[in-house]
């Protein structure tokens, strides 16, 4: 069994660490490098930074807060947040980056994805995956993918645009639920479940982590639930990322991977 990764999200807007929920309500958290610094050496398997304004305000990723950050760290690094172009990507990675997140600009341009990854590698390319759940009109729930950090809905059906951002290249989806985005009342499974059963590549969990059980259920299993059509059970999710449970000092990564592992989680050492 491949081991599940324990991810800490760093959300940077003017060069702070931010947390809201569900993506509104943003509060300062604390400096990106010395928060960086700390889950390094408690253990994460990887960092991801994401300047959260970059695409809303039409500014350029903070390329010298990312340099800071890859100056404290020596485990992978995602960077995401105003990546238009493969010069953009270029910067990032030039920048101490091994990955970039892509959300607004591969949906205004999913081209863009298999530039990115003829340039550097799939293994290099993450969907940013921004899904909220939607009322149609004949009054099915179902997710929507959002851009420009969950303020405009595309109407495009979120597992949809994740089957073809693989396509196109992409290596790994990481799936934000921005119903449950600093909620603390779990991850969306069912949303989770759905991505992992669409597609062939890693799936990282996002928002809404609470508990400590929280985390080790999306990474055990995602059961359907007995009122959903579908019967899949996705093996559950490939990491997990956690934001607020740590920046709050409600836990550790250390004591995250132990109870996963006492619930039958495979998890790094």
């Amino acid at each position: 069994m491949q081991a599940k990764r324990i991810i800490p999200c760093l959300d940077v807007d003017d060069g702070k660490v931010v947390k809201g929920v569900k993506f509104e309500g943003i509060k300062d958290v604390g400096d990106p490098g010395e928060l960086a610094r700390r889950y390094n050496d408690e253990g994460a398997d990887e960092l991801t930074f994401l300047d959260i304004g970059a695409s809303h305000k039409s500014r350029a990723t903070l390329l010298g807060v990312v340099k800071k950050v890859a100056e404290e760290v020596f485990i992978p690094l995602c960077v995401g947040g105003g990546i238009r172009t493969i010069d953009d990507m270029r910067d990032a990675m030039n920048s101490g980056a091994d990955k970039v997140s892509v959300c607004t600009s591969a949906l205004n341009r999913p081209e863009l994805l298999r530039e990115m990854a003829n340039a550097y590698g799939s293994q290099c390319v993450v969907l940013s995956l921004d899904a909220k759940r939607v009322k149609t009109n004949t009054g099915e729930l179902r997710w929507h993918a959002f851009t420009h950090g969950g303020r405009n809905d595309t109407g495009l059906d979120a597992v949809e645009w994740a089957i073809r951002a693989v396509e196109l290249g992409a290596g790994e989806i990481l799936l934000n639920s921005i119903d449950a985005d600093g909620t603390g009342a779990g991850y969306d499974l069912e949303l989770t479940r759905r991505i992992l059963n669409a597609v062939p590549v890693p799936v990282i969990a996002s928002g809404g982590a609470g508990t400590l059980d929280q985390i080790a259920n999306v990474l055990l299993s995602t059961a359907s639930s007995e009122t959903d059509a579908l019967s899949e059970e996705a093996p559950g999710a490939d990491a997990a990322l956690v934001a607020s449970l740590l920046h709050f000092n409600k836990t550790t990564i250390q004591d995250i991977k132990k109870y996963a592992e006492d619930k039958g989680v495979c998890v790094r050492r």
